[in-house]
């Protein structure tokens, strides 16, 4: 769902085709292994059929083809190696702290305990980064590495880890969930309904 939200970010043009991943085969019929080798998501083909995995990649191409945008720093910049710094937090640790979550195996006792420290010890990571007063990660700006750590700290809801003692995030997840590119992705990925 990041891509999506900065792929509503941008305003272009573009089409989704969504992918059973335990099937690995997409709404389209088409064998996702073959587009997707590791056959997880995002995957994204280009105007010339270029094929980007995996999240930090993805965000960056998508912010870079629109600079004026303002998604992602200038290359080369230590702006821009901040927002490498906080994708590969999201992805390596944020992210990878859910795996449990999502083993299909079922947690509880000490085993949930583990997972759910896990969770709260990268989310205290942003909670502190976010303690300066800043809106978003790298500063005032939102960029491709909010989109990112909404969609993942959104996860705490579905594997029932309460964010309470974290205000910063939820006013940032708040903040980023009003901006209308993340309400047009929730509603078309049916993680919300359209408001009348």
């Amino acid at each position: 769902m990041a891509s999506h939200i900065i792929l509503n970010e941008l305003g272009g043009s573009f089409e989704l085709d969504k992918t059973d991943t335990d099937a690995g085969t997409t709404e389209a019929g088409e064998d996702f292994r073959k587009i997707s080798p590791n056959g997880y998501v995002p995957a994204l083909i280009t105007d010339d059929g270029e094929i980007i995995t995996e999240n930090p990649a993805v965000l960056q191409y998508l912010a870079d083809q629109s600079p004026h945008a303002g998604l992602a720093p200038p290359n080369g910049t230590m702006e821009r190696t901040r927002l490498q710094e906080a994708l590969n937090f999201v992805s390596s640790e944020l992210h990878t702290s859910f795996g449990p979550f999502f083993s299909g195996k079922e947690l509880d006792g000490e085993a949930r305990q583990k997972a759910e420290a896990g969770v709260n010890r990268r989310a205290a990571h942003i909670e502190q980064r976010l303690d300066d007063g800043r809106a978003y990660l790298l500063g005032d700006t939102f960029t491709v590495v909010d989109a990112y750590a909404f969609v993942v700290l959104n996860w705490a809801g579905f594997v029932g880890i309460s964010l309470a003692a974290y205000p910063k995030i939820q006013a940032y997840m708040a903040n980023i969930a009003a901006r209308p590119a993340s309400i047009k992705a929730m509603v078309a990925e049916g993680l919300m309904e359209q408001s009348t």
